[in-house]
């Protein structure tokens, strides 16, 4: 067998169309297409890729009076010496089912499929150290539904680091933002800057409500510095509707939805 006639045989055991196996080692699908007709061959980087792919040795590949595939083992034996540490490798699997021309699921280092599971993950669910999905989870996750130690989120998104519209993390940016430090038209944590926000320090355009506070309308436990209304210790009833008031009369419409939320907590 040529150099081509293996290339092809194993990209079509392992599932792969032409345009796969040509975006996995970024090359053009033509590119694949002649090193299976045996009109070129590859280049040594790309044939390393290939080797770590089909789990086969490059002899395999390139000799064509070799007779036996030499296939690298899956685990090899941990080393004697404790001194070196081995980084055991992702044996790839992958269902033959497709859906929008992705495998129902696909687990591998570089992984793509409905559910993806890999070192780097895409896929409407992507679990993996990079994982990129409608829903993923991550080192470093971005999704609609992100969960990560650094997560970006559409939708919702929790992490040490986090931002979406939902926000909740360490650090946390989103239109709805918790965290210890957060940053949001609705803020709430240790420290919370944004439209309206709550917190032990806590800095707002139109209210904020903490220990120390600064707004439009603030209300602190020891401090608080406001341009309309401030209030410094606990709150009466009294006073508790003048601040409802006062967030009716001064917080834009497109906040009401925070504004309620204020007065709930109010309440």
């Amino acid at each position: 067998m040529t150099f081509g006639d293996k290339l092809s045989k194993l990209r079509r055991e392992q599932n792969y169309t032409q345009e796969q196996l040509a975006d996995i080692l970024g090359v053009s699908r033509q590119s694949v297409s002649k090193w299976e007709s045996d009109a070129a061959y590859p280049e040594t980087d790309k044939l390393v890729k290939m080797c770590e792919l089909f789990n086969c040795s490059s002899d395999y590949l390139l000799l064509s009076d070799c007779d036996k595939i030499k296939r690298i083992a899956a685990a090899e034996k941990p080393p004697e010496d404790n001194s070196e540490i081995t980084v055991p490798r992702v044996r790839e699997r992958k269902s033959k089912k497709t859906l929008w021309g992705m495998p129902l699921w696909h687990v591998a280092k570089n992984a793509r499929g409905i559910i993806a599971v890999g070192v780097k993950a895409r896929g409407v669910v992507a679990i993996g150290v990079k994982a990129c999905g409608v829903v993923s989870v991550g080192v470093l996750s971005l999704g609609v539904i992100s969960c990560g130690t650094l997560s970006l989120g559409l939708l919702f998104s929790v992490g040490f680091v986090s931002a979406a519209l939902f926000s909740v993390g360490t650090l946390s940016v989103g239109l709805f933002a918790v965290g210890a430090i957060s940053i949001g038209a609705f803020s709430l944590g240790a420290v919370a800057v944004g439209d309206i926000s709550v917190g032990a320090l806590s800095v707002g355009r139109y209210v904020a409500i903490g220990d120390n506070t600064r707004a439009a309308i603030a209300v602190g436990g020891r401090k608080a510095t406001g341009e309309i209304f401030s209030h410094v210790g606990k709150m009466t009833e009294e006073v508790k509707v003048r601040v409802k008031l006062l967030i009716d009369e001064n917080v834009p419409s497109y906040l009401n939805w925070a504004g309620k939320i204020i007065k709930a907590m109010l309440s």
